[in-house]
């Protein structure tokens, strides 16, 4: 995948105007995305569909797709593409929980660490037949114990 981006003179025009405009004077509001609108939607869904699984991996990591698009992504044929997915946060909760359940160690490993994962999902991975996948769910354990112990 390319780190060159090609903005459209109209993507250029909406940064600009984004930018010039003060937001309440946190330096990092002026650099906001572009709006999602329907032809980036329609980009995501045309990605997902593509033969070399490098772009689908690049929609997988979309925190903008559709629900069918992250189904769809959830039975890729490619463990790279399911374990994007599994790491992508925006990842809705009935696709996590088809994931936890994939036959990939490394796909189950990532929904493990994954923020979003519903907490049925956990209790299933906490029970995985790989001790990686234990271990990352204990390590998350930990880490929620440890903040539940700082006092504010």
């Amino acid at each position: 995948m390319s780190c060159i981006r090609f903005n459209t003179t109209a993507q250029r025009e909406q940064m600009a105007q984004r930018a010039a405009t003060p937001h309440d004077q946190d330096p990092v509001a002026a650099f906001l995305s572009p709006e999602i609108t329907e032809s980036k939607i329609a980009r995501v869904t045309t990605l997902s569909k593509d033969s070399n699984p490098k772009i689908r991996e690049s929609a997988a990591l979309s925190y903008h797709a559709p629900q069918a698009v992250y189904e769809a992504l959830a039975q890729d044929p490619d463990e790279g593409v399911r374990a994007c997915l599994a790491r992508n946060q925006a990842t809705p909760c009935d696709v996590l929980r088809v994931l936890a359940k994939d036959s990939s160690e490394t796909v189950r490993a990532f929904v493990a660490i994954n923020y979003s994962v519903p907490q049925d999902a956990m209790e299933l991975l906490r029970e995985d037949s790989s001790d990686t996948v234990q271990r990352l769910v204990a390590w998350k354990e930990s880490l929620r114990e440890d903040a539940d112990l700082v006092v504010v």
